[in-house]
């Protein structure tokens, strides 16, 4: 993956601070237990929902099932953000937060599905645990996840990252 150094915004940030360093904001998304995806509506009204998902080989995976509203929006636009930060209590002066905005691709290598599968339990244990079955995930029994028959698994690989927080302000990252 193709990466320039982040360039802080001085109308956002301190243009005076350093950028944060691309590995710490990639550990961030990684180490995230919830995420928040930005989808687009066939009308155009926005479609924002919480989900679980692995930070893995530079890009974002989620799941959905086939008959969410999510998918539903992904096969009339492909393009989406997703956030997911740590500022306490909402608070402007503390923690960070993270927006990636690119396009869902479908993965439906199988290779590729376990390798994402393994991910998915290795972050969440026995709470998101998946079996690969054609080119979707099921359900191992007990898992948390509500996927109605199988889900579709999506990679998000960014053509923009901003960072927020932590003193520089706004850091944007372009691929």
């Amino acid at each position: 993956m193709n990466m320039t150094t982040g360039v802080i915004d001085p109308r956002y940030g301190d243009a005076s601070a350093s950028p944060p360093p691309w590995a710490a904001i990639e550990r961030f998304l990684m180490n995230a237990q919830l995420y928040w995806i930005i989808t687009v509506r066939a009308d155009g009204r926005p479609h924002a929902v919480p989900l679980v998902g692995v930070w893995q080989d530079g890009a974002f995976a989620f799941c959905t099932g086939s008959d969410e509203q999510k998918q539903r929006n992904l096969d009339v636009n492909a393009r989406v953000a997703v956030t997911t930060g740590s500022t306490g209590a909402n608070g402007w002066n503390s923690g960070k937060d993270v927006v990636v905005e690119g396009t869902a691709e479908r993965v439906t290598d199988a290779v590729e599905l376990q390798t994402l599968a393994a991910a998915w339990s290795a972050k969440y244990g026995d709470d998101w645990k998946f079996d690969v079955r054609g080119q979707e995930f099921v359900e191992l029994s007990g898992s948390g996840g509500s996927t109605h028959g199988g889900a579709w698994v999506y990679r998000v690989a960014p053509d923009k990252v901003i960072a927020f927080g932590d003193g520089h302000g706004q850091t944007t990252y372009r691929f």
